[in-house]
């Protein structure tokens, strides 16, 4: 058999090679570890999936050897919990067969998509034929679940794949649950009664009730709602199911800090970073606490003058043990762009500019930043820019760039408002400025008021007649009204 023909063979099996999961430039590291952890926490039948993982991670590597004795203890790990149901096998042995083609094992690499052909051929003579579909895609999803948010929406299809064919299956529900949970939770559309995931959070913990995980992710949806008393009762729950598990300590914690009760939430975060002291999550989420402290230390402060001497020391340790925790985080995962918002607006707290603007431009170079996080970053950045560096100019130019990206999040109406107080500002001190009228018809832009837009570009034009921007947007105003 010709190299051609056998790499068409192998295109058609369905494994982490033909997934599509990274590039071998992408960073993972830091996913090597968390799957690492996950071997050593999570005792289920499916650690097979995480050898799988951790084989195409190796060879990313370029670590054959490595990525081979990781599909060994996958295939052992499957054989020991799979109960006789050889589909499982199927990843596994599709991986077995892109390792021994790229290490040019033409014969090995045949022998092992034989293999997977000789399963569809012993399956499809037994009643567990019709499992092998929902097999694949279960792992797929948790697979895409793994490698980061831009494969969320694909994991939700896979675990949709597969619940068309075992609607009842307690993991792929739970599966499900997550994929839509982190869709919400990144899309920030989880805040009133249409949120999709309650109620699958709820079908998977009805199904799974063991599941300590998913039950905390169903605590933090109805804190979301506004429905924290209900939410309590599954958080303490899952803490009480599993008080040593990392995985359900930092959602435990998150839903502390955000009730106010941030020395409970510190005192989880502690005990989760003792099973897990690599863990970007857990720094960050210690940070927010110390951050959340700092905050009352200055409401505190504020109203009681006689002792703000105390306060301003205590507030200036908070800040400090805050930023450590940040600088962690991003130490940890380099990617982790809200910790970087977090960090640089932290420096400014202790006086820091020129450290916090260099870490908000690492933020906006960050290669795999989303269009969400970098309006968001632009908000932090104008308001550094405005408040702490004094930069009106340099303010307007980054609510703007936030505004000219194509999403929305909290940080597209707070940049609306704050160029409207600037526009605003600016013309009531002088009714000829010009800049203050075109801000004003930048934002009825963004916000599709044509018509009061134009009419604001034509009092900036009335005022400055050569200005190209605004008789740009005049112009293509004018030709979509």
């Amino acid at each position: 058999m010709t190299e051609k023909t056998l790499k068409t063979l192998l295109l058609q099996l369905n494994c982490h090679f033909t997934w599509r999961l990274l590039e071998k430039n992408a960073e993972i590291d830091e996913i090597e570890e968390r799957l690492h952890n996950q071997l050593e926490y999570l005792i289920n039948a499916n650690k097979y999936m995480v050898y799988n993982l951790l084989a195409y991670i190796k060879y990313l590597q370029d670590n054959y050897e490595e990525a081979i004795a990781n599909l060994d203890e996958a295939e052992k790990s499957s054989l020991a919990n799979a109960a006789g149901v050889k589909s499982k096998l199927l990843v596994t042995y599709s991986n077995y067969a892109w390792v021994y083609y790229h290490l040019k094992q033409y014969d090995k690499s045949q022998l092992y998509i034989d293999k997977v052909n000789g399963v569809h051929e012993e399956l499809s003579h037994t009643s567990n034929a019709k499992d092998t579909l929902p097999e694949i895609y279960g792992e797929q999803g948790w697979s895409m679940l793994k490698f980061g948010r831009k494969h969320y929406e694909k994991a939700k299809e896979c675990f949709e794949k597969a619940l068309k064919e075992v609607p009842t299956d307690p993991e792929l529900n739970s599966g499900y649950a997550t994929a839509v949970y982190r869709l919400e939770g990144f899309e920030k559309k989880c805040l009133d009664e249409n949120c999709e995931s309650l109620d699958l959070l709820k079908r998977a913990v009805e199904l799974n009730p063991k599941d300590s995980v998913v039950k905390a992710l169903l605590g933090l949806t109805l804190q979301d709602l506004k429905r924290a008393d209900e939410g309590l009762k599954y958080i303490e729950e899952a803490l009480e199911q599993t008080p040593n598990l990392p995985y359900v300590l930092r959602y435990v914690a998150k839903f502390y800090r955000r009730e106010g009760m941030t020395d409970k939430a510190l005192g989880v975060l502690k005990r989760a970073v003792s099973l897990i002291p690599n863990s970007a999550f857990h720094h960050h989420q210690i940070g927010l606490c110390y951050r959340n402290k700092m905050i009352e230390k200055k409401k505190l402060a504020r109203t009681d003058p006689q002792n703000k001497r105390t306060y301003t020391r205590e507030i200036q340790e908070l800040i400090q043990k805050s930023i450590f925790h940040f600088e962690m985080t991003v130490e940890l995962k380099k990617t982790h762009t809200y910790a970087y918002s977090d960090l640089a607006n932290m420096y400014k707290e202790a006086n820091q500019n020129v450290k916090a603007e260099e870490t908000f431009k690492k933020a906006l170079n960050i290669k795999t930043i989303s269009e969400q996080e970098k309006q968001q970053i632009h908000l932090y950045y104008g308001n550094f820019a405005l408040y702490a560096k004094k930069c009106e100019k340099e303010a307007i130019k980054h609510y703007k760039e936030a505004l000219l990206i194509p999403v929305t999040t909290f940080g597209k109406e707070k940049c609306e408002n704050a160029l409207e107080r600037i526009a605003e500002r600016k013309i009531k001190e002088n009714p000829r400025d010009a800049l203050g009228f075109g801000l004003l018809g930048f934002v009825h832009q963004i916000k599709k008021n044509k018509i009061d837009a134009v009419e604001c570009y034509e009092k900036a034009l009335k005022l400055e007649p050569h200005n190209e921007e605004y008789l740009s947007h005049l112009c293509e105003l004018r030709l979509a009204i």
